[in-house]
């Protein structure tokens, strides 16, 4: 027994520091958008849903919660990460490898593109699309083509981080910036070295939403987005009955 228990202590002292946040403001979101890609623009949220029958992408009010813009899937589709890329926004799918462009202002679609493997989350930098596939893997493509151009692998000292799901670039002044990832099925968002996949550290979002709040076993932190000109970090999660602005709390030195 004193053996396991200084193994436990041994690993609980391993990994990237962990932060805790603090709510600063809760906005409403409603419980049938089951969330699978997630940003901020123009004081506007734009949310991608999952589920077949039930995707779709949607422009919000935060203030309100009511939808402004809305495009409907095709209902063999289950949608997964958005991004903005200058006038239009792309959205892909969980496994027809399909993904769609559309203009971002009115949702009309523009076009269509395909791609290998499964899609999960997406976000951008100014020069690439990044995107996650459920593994430890995320990969950089063109915007223009979506080919992958490189890709880096996710760890937490040493050890794969996996099921990346929903991201979001957090840019930072002088240097690379930083990749925000939830991780399927936990409360943790990875905080995450564009350059090398190296977990820098975690923020631990434990506690945001009660379990009667819940609607299912799959209403699972999802969702990050980022205001870079008011400094401002939101989450939600699946089927959540709001979305959060939280304010991350550093992580004690060891």
């Amino acid at each position: 027994m004193v053996a396991l228990l200084m193994y436990l202590c041994v690993v609980s002292a391993l990994g990237a520091p962990v932060a805790k946040i603090k709510v600063v403001k809760r906005y409403p979101h409603s419980t049938a958008s089951y969330t699978e890609g997630f940003f901020f623009r123009d004081g506007l949220f734009y949310e991608g849903t999952g589920l077949e029958g039930h995707s779709a992408i949607l422009i919000t009010d935060p203030k309100t919660g009511r939808v402004a813009q809305h495009y409907e899937l095709p209902s063999k589709y289950f949608g997964e990460g958005i991004v903005d890329w200058g006038e239009t926004i792309l959205e892909w799918t969980w496994q027809t490898h399909q993904g769609f462009i559309l203009d971002r202002t009115t949702l009309r679609p523009i076009s269509q593109f395909t791609y290998q493997g499964e899609g999960w989350g997406m976000t951008r930098t100014d020069k690439e699309i990044i995107t996650s596939d459920g593994t430890s893997i995320l990969r950089f493509r063109s915007p223009y083509t979506f080919d992958p151009i490189r890709a880096i692998v996710v760890r937490d000292e040493g050890v794969p981080v996996q099921q990346l799901n929903e991201l979001e670039y957090i840019p930072v002044r002088g240097g690379a910036g930083e990749i925000y990832a939830n991780v399927w099925h936990s409360d943790r968002i990875a905080r995450i070295s564009p350059v090398d996949g190296k977990v820098l550290g975690w923020i631990d979002c434990t506690g945001l939403i009660s379990e009667r709040e819940k609607v299912n076993g799959e209403s699972v932190l999802n969702g990050i987005a980022y205001d870079a000109k008011k400094d401002r970090l939101f989450v939600t999660g699946k089927q959540w009955p709001a979305i959060f602005e939280i304010k991350v709390i550093a992580a004690a030195a060891r």
